[in-house]
């Protein structure tokens, strides 16, 4: 597939969100990679801990989002602990959402 249709996976993603947390999971920084070939999508993500309470859903949504985009018939998820996830992880964008200051910046 063409790098089009992987960033058209990410645009579907950014339409998941923890229910606990205002920001998209790709914001966030819980998808570590996301990769399409032929049909089949393998996204590698983490959740904020192990004990989220959404441990199944996101990953089913995460599913659902991905085969949507057109020419992809499967999606494998991984969800994977290291590298654990960390506040330095959220983007810049979801900094802004969530009031943080810039990485690097004092807050």
């Amino acid at each position: 597939m063409s790098p089009e249709t992987t960033e058209l996976v990410y645009d579907q993603l950014r339409q998941v969100f923890d229910p606990e947390i205002p920001v998209n999971i790709v914001d966030l920084g819980l998808i570590y990679d996301v990769a399409v070939e032929g049909n089949v999508c393998k996204v590698k993500m983490t959740l904020t801990s192990q004990s989220c309470p959404e441990a199944k859903t996101i990953p089913d949504m995460v599913k659902r989002r991905a085969n949507s985009v057109q020419g992809v018939d499967e999606t494998q998820v991984e969800v994977v602990w290291e590298p654990a996830w960390g506040p330095h992880l959220i983007t810049g964008e979801g900094r802004s959402i969530l009031g943080l200051p810039a990485e690097g910046e004092e807050g």
